[in-house]
């Protein structure tokens, strides 16, 4: 196993400097579910929920978390992402919400923090927005489902 990188000689946490790195194209993959009864889900289906479009609403919460990552978790490198797409799509088998991120640019250091936020925001604007009709929904897992470039390659989980 690899060791910490935001850790410090003197075990103390700070930002990694990658300003000797290369640029590379650099792109992550992440999921997110968000478990709900199937009448929460049917109302979000059927676009009858009281407080408009569920999905439009959690993409766009996604994709502007995605951008503002650094701005949310400590020691992140603030990126100029080229891309940032959130895709949501119901599952009624499961009665549940899946959320997939993709986030994508060509720099010094990686994306997958930025492709978790954007799936993790999005589950919970899907929560925000339907807690009045439901407050048991269950949000998880989230997960990096992919990432590529960089010095550590390619990773990609195993379903």
């Amino acid at each position: 196993m690899s060791q910490l990188t935001h850790i410090n000689a003197d075990g103390e946490a700070n930002m990694v400097d990658v300003s000797a790195k290369d640029d590379s194209v650099r792109e992550a993959r992440a999921e997110a579910l968000v478990y709900m009864a199937e009448e929460t889900l049917r109302l979000i289906i059927s676009g009858q929920h009281h407080k408009g479009d569920v999905f439009a609403t959690a993409r766009i919460a996604g994709i502007q978390a995605a951008k503002r990552t650094w701005e949310l978790i400590p020691l992140c490198h603030p990126l100029l992402l080229s891309k940032a797409e959130v895709r949501l799509e119901a599952i009624e088998a499961e009665s549940c919400v899946r959320i997939e991120s993709l986030c994508r640019l060509r720099g010094k250091t990686g994306v997958e923090m930025e492709a978790l936020t954007a799936a993790s925001v999005a589950a919970l604007t899907v929560y925000d927005m339907c807690k009045a009709v439901q407050k048991d929904m269950v949000i998880g897992p989230v997960r990096l489902l992919e990432k590529s470039g960089g010095k550590s390659g390619h990773f990609k989980v195993e379903s």
